[in-house]
């Protein structure tokens, strides 16, 4: 579990992040939502330690983050799986050498130990036999699920996921969404979803967090978001004609 109490972060005279509380739960796909510029990506980076907070506190399973040395901050981070928007996979390098990255850089396994976890992985993502490809061979789900299986090859017990259904067909975007429910709900991970797609909010929001003008402005759940009648919440979610339909259907 990871708590948020009370954080701020300033940059200059702007503030972006103000009084921010939350709890992002054990085994459950915690969202993250809200509009360009509210201040979403800026929390999520505060939360792995990217930006330091202004005040305010981070505590992982108890445990002051603001306050660890460098050293235990290294320990927190490799208990930490990272799914950067765009996969962000290394080029030069295999589907498997991307995978196995952080176990070179993080374990003193053999190589037998690296390949049997990558093998493990792969497989844990549909991906079995792509070993050998290279990022340019792959299409843009594969990357996304290539990306999902280096971010749990050191087995995290918290797993970040930032825009997993960005660039991606509906299709697709379903199958990312299953994969990181699926793995959040078997590992019993505490998963953090920033997104700004509703298909993801209802098919796994299983907590959401709408952050607007810097504030944790709701919180609730899947089932909850499509019923409240926070204004600012509603211009979020039927923003388009789409959702827009949806909303009066359920309102006949």
């Amino acid at each position: 579990m990871i708590e948020v109490q009370h954080i701020t972060k300033v940059f200059g005279r702007h503030k972006v992040l103000d009084d921010v509380s939350a709890i992002f739960e054990k085994g459950k796909v915690n969202l993250i939502i809200g509009s360009s510029g509210q201040g979403k990506s800026v929390l999520a980076k505060c939360l792995v330690g990217l930006h330091e907070v202004t005040s305010g506190k981070i505590l992982y399973d108890g445990i002051d983050f603001c306050m660890m040395s460098e050293i235990e901050r290294r320990n927190i981070r490799t208990q930490i799986g990272m799914m950067f928007q765009g996969a962000a996979l290394f080029d030069s390098m295999t589907v498997e050498e991307n995978i196995m990255f952080p176990l070179r850089m993080y374990t003193n396994q053999t190589k037998k130990e690296r390949l049997k976890r990558v093998d493990f992985c792969l497989d844990r993502v549909n991906l079995s036999g792509k070993n050998q490809l290279f990022p340019s061979e792959c299409s843009g789900g594969m990357q996304k699920r290539i990306a999902i299986a280096r971010a749990i090859v050191m087995n995290p017990k918290y797993l970040f996921c930032d825009e997993p259904n960005s660039g991606l067909d509906p299709k697709t975007s379903i199958l990312i969404d299953n994969l990181i429910k699926e793995i959040t709900y078997e590992f019993n991970t505490t998963t953090i979803v920033i997104t700004h797609d509703m298909n993801s909010v209802i098919e796994i929001g299983d907590k959401i967090n709408f952050i607007h003008q810097g504030k944790n402005w709701w919180q609730g759940s899947k089932t909850e978001i499509v019923t409240t009648d926070n204004k600012e919440i509603i211009d979020f979610v039927y923003a388009s004609n789409f959702m827009k339909q949806i909303k009066d259907k359920l309102s006949d």
